[in-house]
């Protein structure tokens, strides 16, 4: 990871979890932010290690497609405010990265025949095309979360909210911008591909209690 922008060394100093140390001093609509976006976080990682551990696989799509949505407007929050500034100039070290192998396979299992996608680069500046997965892609915005949530226990809040904002703009905003679009396209073609028969039946039951 690149180092934080230039801010006044800091010495370490230990706080509660959620909490901020010490010696660092963070405006409180930052604070809540931060605070609102470890939830959010949290929320999405919970209910992906669900999904991924087949825990109502029937559902599976829509819950990924919720999940993903609901990060989306974490991260745009994120995305819409001034660039943060963490309290010290470097990252405190949090030792090993993130293991998501354990979930990205899960979501690889579940959803064979559906996970590889092709998409443009950078509709900005190029028409290139390239693959991507959307176990990986979710896999990836979990690891950036995670990151983010360690600073956030170690009550390093200003530095957590650097990290989810640089990570968003950076990294996991295109990636759950295009698992989005993928799982939008999915349940698309799952409901308006179905045979008019079968759903005008389904229809038919749900409305009469058969």
């Amino acid at each position: 990871m690149p180092d934080s922008p230039d801010a006044p060394d800091a010495p370490d100093a230990p706080g509660l979890p959620g909490m901020p140390t010490e010696t660092e001093m963070i405006d409180s609509d930052l604070a809540l932010l931060a605070d609102e976006t470890a939830g959010e976080a949290r929320a999405f990682l919970t209910l992906v290690r669900q999904v991924a551990a087949g825990e109502s696989p029937d559902i599976a799509i829509p819950m990924l497609l919720l999940a993903v949505s609901q990060v989306l407007v974490t991260g745009a929050r994120l995305g819409a405010i001034t660039d943060v500034v963490p309290a010290q100039r470097f990252e405190p070290d949090l030792g090993s990265d993130e293991d998501v192998e354990d979930l990205r396979n899960g979501l690889a299992a579940l959803l064979t025949g559906l996970d590889e996608y092709v998409e443009v680069v950078d509709p900005l500046t190029t028409g290139q095309v390239s693959g991507g997965q959307i176990s990986g892609d979710i896999a990836d915005i979990a690891a950036a979360l995670m990151h983010g949530l360690r600073h956030h226990t170690d009550g390093q809040i200003s530095e957590a909210l650097w990290w989810w904002q640089f990570s968003y703009l950076s990294s996991w905003g295109a990636r759950a911008a295009s698992a989005l679009r993928v799982l939008q396209s999915v349940i698309s073609h799952i409901r308006l591909d179905a045979d008019e028969d079968v759903v005008a039946e389904a229809q038919f039951d749900a409305l009469h209690g058969a």
